[in-house]
């Protein structure tokens, strides 16, 4: 079995958490419920980002504890598994509140 690049996954999440982020600048949370094409894409997005930290090592995951791996990766199984009875409530909140900070954190990371 070929080893994934932990370093590649890092720039596939922090591409898609700032995606994300830039789609919902000057937007509000009733804006983005009533853009259906526009929450697809996002929710597509954070799907995306979980995967790709799926696919970061265990061994990386425990020397980067700032990072909330399992957040992370719940949050996409949830989006895949459980597509029809997503909270929007929750997607802004991560959109709006957490992926600002996971991105600096990544950003980081991308700067050791």
């Amino acid at each position: 079995m070929t080893r994934r690049d932990d370093n590649i996954s890092i720039q596939q999440m922090l591409v898609h958490a700032e995606e994300a982020i830039g789609l919902v600048v000057g937007l509000t949370q009733q804006e983005l419920e009533q853009n259906r094409l526009l929450s697809l894409a996002l929710l597509r997005l954070l799907e995306i980002l979980g995967e790709a930290a799926t696919r970061v090592s265990p061994e990386f995951r425990d020397t980067t504890s700032n990072i909330p791996w399992s957040q992370i990766v719940a949050l996409r199984n949830r989006l895949i598994h459980g597509y029809d009875a997503v909270d929007m409530t929750v997607i802004w909140k991560v959109l709006t509140a957490d992926l600002p900070q996971l991105v600096a954190d990544l950003k980081e990371l991308n700067n050791r």
